[in-house]
């Protein structure tokens, strides 16, 4: 059964949207923005744009055009024949981009990003492989794997029904490990679409992704409508934004229908703003508690505290059932850059907290990960003080058991039973001893008048 999650859409111009907006302003101009009625002020529309890329040329030479398969808006997709070299006799996929809708700057920026984040992801088993990129005076033709597949989505809506459970994480672990590979690369797809030639699953158009530092946003307006998260709206946004989509994707694995639905864009916009997810539909009835946590968890408005894909993976619902060799998380790249920054007093929190974590962390493969930043220069932290740094505070808020974990925290810090933390025992607790004043960090969380720490501080 050939797979991939959504039919092809107009192209959204990747504008930036105005600052601070209003809810209702945000609606208009994500909508302008995906009819294309809104086109960046800062481009060249004039005869001088440089439609040069330095592909190879001659792309008749060696293939022959068969039928088309698919067109859109900026480009069309056809099969087409090897007619010489190692793929003789193999059948391709040819993306043709038309070099006159190239009318601007970015648009070409946009063919060479697609192309080079082709090149440099091709070789993992989830995502199409790239084979060469041509061009002439007319066109460029990006030579890609052939997949044939079917759309998943309209197959499940069509048919009134949903994936098994055991079906459904199938395919979401694979679409995971390659999302988790993608970001890892510095990579945001913003537009997932999977097609399989079975039983592999493929990621197949890059046209939408984009390079984003661990600790930057992107401010484009990108993905189809019913997948895109909140922040991508709001025109800022990270990495997050694929979990989300995959969420969308477990969602209507799972149940048969979409989490956030309306009959006009404008209305999908609003729903996937301000609706609330939920499972009170009677599909949802025969679904395991597991399952709806792993999608509550990956639905999750703020970005922040939603899982990574790679941290999805080691969710209980999909490891307990298969098999997995889990990939670097590039969130804990990001914790441990924020925690080699972060003041004494935070740096004593997440060992405190770490204080009251299970086994499961010990057992799972964060040991792993600390070997691997031997690399990276950071042999003096031993493997306590790594998990600590490893905890994404954001994320441990949105759990139910939250307030308790807090309290734990706090009440190690205390010395003397119920009361509120004097300053001194901070100071004792960051090793400051009692002749060392305590760094003006702590005085934004003390009372003065007091001295004292609530835990609300």
């Amino acid at each position: 059964m050939g797979i991939f999650i959504s039919k092809p859409h107009p192209t959204p111009v990747n504008a930036p949207i105005s600052s601070n907006p209003t809810r209702k302003g945000l609606l208009k101009a994500s909508w302008a923005r995906w009819q294309g009625s809104v086109r960046p002020v800062d481009v060249d529309r004039g005869s001088g744009l440089n439609k040069n890329f330095g592909f190879l040329k001659n792309f008749e030479c060696k293939y022959e055009i068969v039928d088309e398969v698919w067109r859109g808006n900026f480009s069309y997709t056809c099969r087409a024949q090897c007619k010489k070299g190692k793929f003789k006799g193999l059948d391709v996929a040819v993306k043709i981009i038309p070099k006159a809708k190239m009318t601007t700057a970015i648009a070409i920026s946009d063919v060479r990003r697609e192309v080079k984040i082709l090149r440099a992801l091709t070789g993992h088993h989830n995502t199409v492989e790239f084979h060469e990129a041509y061009e002439d005076h007319t066109n460029v033709y990006v030579v890609m794997e052939l997949c044939e597949g079917g759309a998943l989505l309209d197959r499940i809506l069509s048919r009134g029904g949903k994936y098994t459970e055991d079906d459904a994480k199938a395919v979401l672990i694979q679409i995971l490990n390659v999302v988790a590979f993608c970001h890892l690369q510095g990579v945001v797809h913003l537009d997932l679409k999977l097609e399989d030639e079975d039983p592999q699953l493929k990621v197949i158009d890059f046209r939408l992704s984009d390079y984003v530092k661990p600790d930057e946003m992107s401010n484009a307006i990108a993905g189809t409508p019913y997948y895109m998260a909140p922040e991508v709206l709001h025109g800022s946004h990270n990495n997050e934004a694929d979990v989300w989509s995959i969420g969308v994707i477990s969602y209507i694995l799972l149940c048969g229908s979409r989490p956030f639905w309306a009959r006009t864009l404008s209305g999908i916009f609003e729903a996937v703003l301000k609706a609330d997810l939920s499972f009170d539909e009677p599909s949802w009835t025969s679904v395991s508690s597991e399952a709806k946590d792993f999608v509550k968890r990956l639905l999750n408005k703020d970005p922040r505290k939603r899982m990574s894909a790679a941290q999805a993976l080691c969710h209980s619902w999909i490891k307990n059932s298969h098999d997995i060799k889990f990939p670097l998380d590039i969130l804990v790249l990001k914790l441990m850059r924020v925690y080699m920054r972060s003041s004494p007093l935070r740096k004593a929190a997440l060992w405190t907290l770490m204080r009251n974590s299970t086994d499961a962390m010990k057992d799972s493969r964060v040991h792993d990960l600390l070997v691997q930043f031997n690399a990276l220069q950071f042999r003096w932290m031993n493997f306590e003080e790594f998990c600590a740094a490893a905890l994404n505070v954001h994320q441990l808020m949105a759990l139910d058991q939250w307030e308790q974990q807090a309290r734990c925290a706090y009440e190690l810090f205390e010395k003397d039973g119920n009361r509120a933390i004097m300053i001194e025992e901070l100071a004792y607790e960051l090793g400051l001893g009692p002749s060392i004043p305590a760094p003006a960090v702590l005085n934004d969380f003390i009372r003065h008048t007091y001295g004292k720490l609530s835990f609300a501080g």
